[in-house]
């Protein structure tokens, strides 16, 4: 092992470190409480909340205390950013095959840049900014790509991506393999249960989430329509206008709610 991971390994065991990490995750946990709730709006024909993270922030905004609410949540995500930044770097050493280490890693490192972005997003709307319409701005981006040559295969093989993640996500709630990263044994007795079940819903929900995602950025790729691509947003609200839309959005909030849960229990037991 290198000096390099070697600083970042006692870095990562500083119990200042993980204290700080795991309340960032009880807050990451809380974005997805709030966002259960708002897809739920959703369902009842409420679409005036942006549905996606920034909107559960948008929420927090409003609260009596909002400025104070969201700098702390700010701080609460940075420190869950630079703890999954460092589990990206050297995290997941219990886990025997290689490949699916380093798969766990990048995880771990689109949930860095996640963290860092919502975080600046709580600041935004904290100092009054707001944090930007998510679907407006993947549009705008998705036009550019579209102007480049080669821009609709590019597009295209970003929602491939997309649909790749959404099936390793569900692939992980389905097989319960999210069990892997926790100390089953540090939870309260009687909640084991309770945890795998809403850790399995969690992970399936979040992942049917991605898949919408990703079939709305392939839509956009195939017909060169830029105005068809979107965020979690976006998503949310096509869905609702599709007869079937409604179970399914009822699924992804139970799923959004099921998430936020499992990372209030990943909290307290992530390896």
């Amino acid at each position: 092992m290198g000096k390099a991971q070697t600083a970042a390994r006692e870095v990562n065991e500083n119990p200042v470190v993980q204290v700080a990490g795991r309340v960032g995750m009880v807050f990451y946990g809380i974005l997805y409480v709030m966002l259960a709730f708002i897809t739920a709006q959703v369902v009842m024909g409420d679409s005036g909340e942006q549905a996606d993270q920034k909107g559960a922030l948008g929420q927090i905004a409003e609260t009596s205390y909002g400025p104070f609410l969201l700098w702390v949540t700010a701080v609460g995500l940075f420190a869950f950013a630079l703890w999954q930044l460092l589990e990206a770097a050297i995290g997941y050493t219990w886990i025997p095959k290689e490949r699916k280490r380093i798969g766990k890693r990048i995880g771990a490192a689109s949930r860095a840049v996640t963290g860092v972005i919502l975080a600046f997003a709580a600041i935004k709307y904290a100092n009054g900014a707001g944090g930007g319409d998510s679907s407006k701005q993947q549009k705008e981006l998705t036009a550019v790509v579209l102007g480049w040559p080669g821009g609709q295969f590019i597009v295209g093989a970003v929602a491939l991506g997309v649909l790749v993640i959404a099936f390793v996500v569900i692939r992980k709630g389905v097989k319960k393999s999210f069990e892997e990263d926790l100390n089953m044994g540090e939870l309260p007795n009687g909640t084991r249960k309770f945890v795998e079940r809403t850790g399995r819903i969690g992970w399936i929900g979040k992942g049917l989430a991605y898949a919408i995602i990703g079939l709305l950025v392939g839509i956009a790729a195939i017909n060169a329509d830029p105005e068809q691509s979107g965020g979690l947003d976006k998503a949310l609200h096509t869905l609702a206008a599709e007869p079937y839309g409604v179970f399914l959005l009822a699924v992804i909030a139970l799923g959004f709610l099921g998430f936020g849960i499992y990372c209030f229990a990943a909290a307290r037991s992530h390896k």
